[in-house]
C-alpha cells in the first residue's frame, strides 16, 4: 500500500521527524485560505502517487494570494501522468541551502534491510544510483538488533553530510528505520531532506509504502488504505480485479503471468529502447475473464500506445488465454491499441491457432514480441 505524501508526512511527524506546516485542500478557496494561514511563500503540491510532479507542473511555489489561487486552479483537476488531481497539499516553503536523501528498504540480495544516505537529494535517486552509485552510502542492518546509533552516524558521515547537521540527519535516519520496521514498511524515504539556512533539517517530501500482507497488524494505516488509492482509477481497478499492478511512466503496456516473467518483459522493453507503462501480473491459472479484465486495465491507461502480452503456460493454458484475448478485442469496433502476443508452454500451439490475427500480432519469441511492441509505440509517437 502506497501512502500519499500528506499521509506519510503525518506518520513521520508523529514519530518526531520535522516536517513543514501543511494543510490538505480539495478546492481552490480552501487552498488559498490554507496558504494565508500558513504564511507565504508556500508550495502547492498535487497529491498523486507519481514521480516527477514538479517537472509535470504538479508543484508550484507561490508568494501571494493571487499566485496561490492561480496555482491551485491549475493543479486541481489537471491530468498528471494519467491520474486526475483532486487534492493538493498546501505547505510552508523551506528556505534551504542543501538537499539530502535518506531512505530505508530491503536489500533482497543481502537478505537484510539497508539504510541509504546521499548528499544528492532533490533528484531522482534511481538516476543517481545509475550515474554515480558511489554517491549513495549504504548501511546494512541486522533486523534482530535494529539500527544502532553508530550505524546511522557512520552512514551520514561517510556520505559527506556537513558536521554541524550530521547528528540531526543521523537521528532522522534512525527514526525512519524504526518507522519502517515498526510499521511493516516496504520502502520509506525522504527526498529531499532539506537543510535550512538556520541549519535545521526538514522533510520536504515523504514516501512510505506498506506491506499489504501486514496491514492486519497496522489498523491505523489500514484505515488510510482506501484514501491512499484515491485519484488513481487504475490502482482501484487493479484492487477490484485482484491483480498485482504497478503504474510506470512509459507507453508500452505489459501483461504477463508471473512476477518474474513480467519483470523480464519490462527489462526487455527497456533493453530495446522502449519505456514500460506498467507491471501487470495476471497470475497463474488465468481464465478468459481474467485476461479480458487485464486488457481492459491496460487499454484504460491513456499513456499506453501499444501492448505486449507474454504468457508462459504452466497452470495457465494457452488456449484459455487466447480465448480471453479474442473475447476482449472482439468487443471493440476498432482496437484502441496495437496488441502483440507471445504464447509458450501448455497448449500454446492451440492458443496460436485460436488467436484472431486480424486483431493481434503474434510472435513466436519474447524478443520479437517486445521489439514489435516497442516499434508500435514509436509509430504512435511519430
Amino acid at each position: 500500500m502506497k501512502l500519499h505524501e500528506y499521509q506519510a508526512k503525518q506518520v513521520f511527524a508523529d514519530a518526531g521527524i520535522p516536517t513543514p506546516p501543511s494543510t490538505l485542500a480539495d478546492n481552490v478557496d480552501d487552498a488559498v485560505a490554507a496558504a494565508e494561514e500558513i504564511g507565504y511563500p508556500v508550495a502547492i503540491k498535487a497529491q498523486v502517487q507519481v514521480g516527477g510532479r514538479g517537472k509535470a507542473g504538479g508543484i508550484k511555489l507561490v508568494d501571494d494570494a493571487d499566485e496561490a489561487r492561480e496555482a491551485a486552479d491549475a493543479i486541481l483537476g489537471m491530468d498528471l501522468k494519467g491520474i486526475h488531481v483532486d487534492r493538493v497539499l498546501v505547505e510552508g516553503a523551506v528556505d534551504f541551502v542543501n538537499e539530502l536523501y535518506v531512505g530505508v528498504t530491503m536489500d533482497r540480495g543481502e537478505g537484510k534491510p539497508v539504510a541509504m544516505v546521499s548528499t544528492r537529494g532533490g533528484v531522482n535517486i534511481e538516476e543517481v544510483a545509475e550515474e554515480d552509485p558511489d554517491a549513495i552510502v549504504r548501511e546494512h542492518i541486522d533486523p534482530s538488533f535494529g539500527m544502532h546509533p553508530y550505524q546511522a552516524r557512520r552512514a551520514v558521515y561517510e556520505a559527506g553530510v556537513e558536521r554541524d547537521v550530521a547528528n540531526d540527519v543521523a537521528s532522522v535516519l534512525q527514526t525512519l528505520y524504526t518507522l519502517w520496521d515498526d510499521r511493516d514498511g516496504a520502502d520509506a524515504e525522504i527526498n529531499p531532506l532539506m537543510v535550512t539556512s538556520d541549519r535545521e533539517v526538514v522533510a520536504a517530501d515523504a514516501v512510505m509504502n506498506i506491506d499489504e500482507d501486514a496491514l492486519f497488524r497496522q489498523p491505523e494505516l489500514a484505515e488510510m488504505e482506501e484514501d491512499a488509492a484515491g485519484g488513481d482509477d487504475l490502482e482501484a481497478k487493479a484492487d477490484e480485479y485482484g491483480f498485482d499492478y504497478v503504474r510506470l511512466d512509459g507507453n508500452v503496456g505489459i501483461i504477463g503471468n508471473g512476477a518474474g516473467l513480467v519483470m523480464t518483459t519490462l527489462d526487455l522493453v527497456d533493453h530495446y529502447g522502449g519505456k514500460p507503462a506498467n507491471f501487470l501480473d495476471i497470475g497463474g491459472g488465468a481464465k478468459a475473464e481474467r485476461v479480458t479484465n487485464a486488457l481492459d486495465m491496460v487499454f484504460s491507461d491513456e499513456n499506453v500506445d501499444s501492448v505486449v502480452f507474454n504468457i508462459f503456460g504452466g497452470i495457465t493454458r494457452g488456449d484459455e488465454v487466447a480465448r480471453g484475448i479474442n473475447e476482449a478485442l472482439e468487443g471493440f469496433d476498432e482496437i484502441p491499441k496495437p496488441v502483440v502476443v507471445r504464447l509458450a508452454g501448455t497448449n500454446w500451439e492451440e492458443g496460436m491457432e485460436i488467436l484472431n490475427e486480424d486483431l493481434v500480432t503474434v510472435e513466436k519469441t519474447l524478443e520479437d514480441a517486445v521489439q514489435r511492441a516497442v516499434a508500435n509505440a514509436e509509430e504512435v509517437d511519430q
